[in-house]
């Protein structure tokens, strides 16, 4: 299932580029590989990511626990949830508020992440639809913790923003990164804490 949505976001982008060569690099995409802990943590540097608010997806256990839904009944929700690129933001309560995923972005070469002024405001406006299917306790469950990354607690934040990043998204990720960063920023006075989740392993698996 994994490999088939993979395979249609792909075919629908190269319907609007032309060739698969053209396409990953105007859009600035890199060969998929899997990362080991280092690795991710000089990717990360690379982005601007602080190295205690990084971790790494648990793809087999995450994407086992989506697999357990209803395919029919809750298709295009479990499908948002496989997207490479996703900001999540959740409220203090663990709730999902308000979800931006890269099949809503559009744009070209670039994903337009605030194409309708949706990052002038804190919290920004809707993308996606937003669903039940993961909380931020759920999704906690399945994030491991890199060297440096301090221990996940019990919510005390306004908000809890999860960004969804990858090597080879290249800038698309630092692109929807610093989106996020500059959204947050406009926060005021509500305590906002990020997180980085890296999942390469992901889009590795795929291409096996």
């Amino acid at each position: 299932m994994l490999r088939i949505i993979l395979v249609l976001f792909l075919c629908l982008c190269l319907l609007c580029s032309g060739c698969t060569y053209l396409f990953s690099t105007a859009y600035g995409f890199k060969s998929p590989k899997k990362l080991n802990s280092d690795q991710i943590a000089d990717q990360a540097r690379k982005y601007n990511i602080p190295a205690e608010n990084s971790f790494e997806l648990d793809i087999t256990f995450f994407f086992g626990y989506l697999k357990s839904f209803d395919t029919i009944q809750y298709r295009e929700q479990v499908k948002n949830h496989y997207q490479p690129l996703q900001a999540l933001y959740f409220d203090k309560h663990g709730q999902l508020q308000n979800f931006h995923i890269n099949c809503y972005a559009g744009g070209f070469p670039n994903m337009q992440w605030n194409r309708n002024g949706n990052f002038e405001t804190f919290p920004p406006k809707p993308q996606a639809p937003v669903d039940t299917l993961v909380s931020y306790q759920t999704l906690s469950r399945y994030l491991k913790p890199l060297s440096g990354t301090k221990p996940i607690t019990v919510l005390a934040d306004d908000y809890t923003v999860v960004v969804f990043w990858s090597r080879v998204m290249g800038r698309q990720s630092k692109r929807l990164i610093q989106s996020v960063q500059q959204n947050t920023a406009k926060s005021g006075n509500q305590k906002i804490r990020l997180i980085y989740v890296n999942n390469d392993d992901l889009m590795a698996e795929f291409w096996k």
